[in-house]
């Protein structure tokens, strides 16, 4: 089943969630905004596959 998964896809997956989570804002402050996103925020389960999975 699709619920049923094995560890290393669990953690892969577990990583580019958090990688995906927004950045926090004392790097926008501190860079004056230039950092502003992610560059892996853009990834969202539905839409993205993983490479390896």
């Amino acid at each position: 089943m699709a619920r049923n998964k094995n560890l290393p896809s669990k953690l892969r997956r577990a990583k580019k969630y958090k990688q995906s989570q927004s950045i926090p804002s004392w790097v926008t402050i501190k860079t004056n905004r230039r950092v502003r996103t992610s560059p892996y925020s853009n990834r969202t389960w539905r839409n993205t596959r993983l490479k390896r999975d």
